[in-house]
């Protein structure tokens, strides 16, 4: 979004519900919209009578999802239930609030319940946004089951799917990638499905610069304790999944489709050219075959 485009913007009176609702079906229609429709059908992520848990952060992204799931149930075919979680892992006030107030403004009924995440992570040294995530996953998992739910939704997206896939290659040494619905291992019953999949990270922030939107971006006092240490720079790097977002951005400079390229990279894997793969928790190696002729070349 251009500076001339965003002044013009904000010279608009502030959007309310109905604005925010509309934005979605019509003016992101093409770039949030179909996506998101397109991946609730290409890896059927509802089936009839779903009780679905929408996981809010206090992000954008959530927020999205949320208004994605409203809509989609007004407008679609289909019926299920939704439920609108908000966990407060140790929130300041303030940050608090605001999702309070975006949740009023977007006309999103969301239950908030506490716990003490923040408390426990604080001191953690190493991975403590690995510690926090993993946590705070099943604390919601816990309490969607309480409501009765058996599906809790993620607002992770495009960018998120195709960073997990270079930090698994690069800091992991292995290929994975962030899946758009899973089993979980510890909740029975339960799956978690990640309905923006296919939408970029770039057009939710496009969305919200749009409706004139404010959100939380990471409100843990681990990134506040970071940001007061480098107060002098320029960037605050929080995470490894920061630098891959900036090493995306490097690459896309050479090759606009380098992000497009490695989803797809992970939908396309030849086994025929695989040293070695894990199926199932067992490991194996092309060596395993190799004296079949498997593998016969010119």
């Amino acid at each position: 979004m251009t500076a001339e485009q965003n002044q013009l913007i904000h010279q608009r009176p502030r959007p309310g519900t109905a604005d925010i609702e509309r934005s979605i079906i019509k003016k992101y229609r093409k770039t949030i919209w179909r996506p998101f429709v397109r991946a609730l059908n290409d890896y059927k992520m509802i089936e009839p009578e779903d009780q679905i848990a929408v996981c809010i952060s206090g992000g954008k992204d959530s927020f999205l999802l949320a208004k994605c799931m409203q809509e989609i149930l007004r407008h679609g075919k289909m019926r299920f239930g939704l439920y609108f979680l908000v966990m407060d892992p140790g929130y300041h006030p303030d940050n608090r609030r605001l999702i309070e107030e975006n949740a009023r403004l977007m006309g999103i009924p969301v239950q908030i319940f506490e716990s003490d995440i923040f408390d426990v992570v604080v001191d953690i040294e190493e991975s403590p946004c690995y510690l926090c995530a993993r946590m705070r996953r099943g604390w919601l998992y816990a309490r969607a089951k309480e409501l009765g739910c058996n599906k809790i939704a993620l607002g992770h997206h495009f960018d998120d799917a195709v960073e997990t896939v270079l930090m698994s290659m690069l800091y992991g040494g292995q290929v994975n990638t962030m899946m758009p619905k899973l089993h979980s291992t510890h909740f029975q019953g339960m799956e978690l499905i990640r309905p923006l999949y296919l939408v970029k990270e770039r057009d939710i922030l496009d969305w919200k610069e749009y409706n004139q939107l404010r959100f939380l971006q990471c409100a843990c006092r681990f990134t506040e304790r970071i940001a007061r240490e480098k107060a002098l720079e320029e960037e605050v790097h929080s995470s490894k999944r920061q630098e891959i977002k900036e090493l995306i951005r490097e690459l896309e400079k050479i090759n606009p489709n380098v992000a497009k390229n490695i989803f797809r990279s992970v939908e396309n894997v030849n086994l025929d050219a695989c040293i070695g793969y894990v199926k199932g928790g067992q490991r194996h190696h092309f060596m395993e075959t190799y004296d079949r002729g498997d593998d016969l070349a010119f």
